[in-house]
């Protein structure tokens, strides 16, 4: 090959050299590398838009179903009865209605007190009522009322609970007294269903 050409060819590899030497050190971290992250971010950002529109095409049916969740939850959390003396009422027959079932025949749990708890009740969407309770019971049988009444649906709450210890304890027509047992006393209370269009916002709490 003649010297002059194989000069032309060095040269010409030597370019090449050069070009991809500068392609790699400044074309591809300035302007390729940004190109890419750019297209990679634009097809996230599509695919997030397709997801967001999908939703909110099902947002009349997410709705609806919301709103029948949110009504079958108060139907089933809040007292039925349309008053406090009615509601009274029934949280004392519920109270009776466990007892009854944790003990048939009070055998081993009886009340000795169920008093509506009276005075103003605190401003606020939801309406409180409360009752006082007194029971004399066994160990096992005070745990399985306090779960009982916990567990009901309506939701009903017990607050203020006292326990002591009794040596012996006597229910009523059962003889003689029997060893061992508490004396428990607590509130007993769930809430009305609040009127359409009270004011306030918030849920019931114990």
């Amino acid at each position: 090959m003649p010297r002059a050409e194989r000069d032309r060819l060095l040269a010409m590899i030597l370019l090449l050299a050069v070009l991809g030497l500068l392609y790699l050190v400044v074309v591809h971290p300035l302007f390729t590398q940004p190109l890419r992250a750019t297209d990679a971010r634009i097809a996230d950002l599509r695919d997030r838009d397709a997801r967001v529109r999908a939703l909110l095409a099902q947002a009349p049916q997410i709705n609806k179903r919301l709103a029948e969740l949110d009504a079958r939850g108060n139907a089933a959390g809040f007292l039925v009865e349309p008053t406090t003396e009615l509601a009274t009422a029934a949280l004392i027959q519920e109270l009776e209605r466990v007892v009854e079932e944790v003990t048939p025949g009070n055998r081993g749990c009886a009340i000795t007190n169920r008093a509506p708890l009276s005075g103003e009740p605190p401003p606020g969407r939801f309406h409180r009522v409360t009752v006082q309770v007194r029971l004399r019971c066994g160990n096992a049988e005070t745990l399985a009322v306090l779960h009982a009444l916990e567990s009901a649906r309506p939701y009903l709450f017990v607050d203020t609970l006292n326990i002591s210890s009794q040596r012996y304890f006597a229910i009523p027509g059962n003889n003689p007294p029997q060893e061992g047992g508490l004396d428990v006393s607590f509130d007993l209370y769930g809430y009305l269903r609040p009127a359409p269009g009270a004011a306030g916002n918030g849920a019931p709490h114990g």
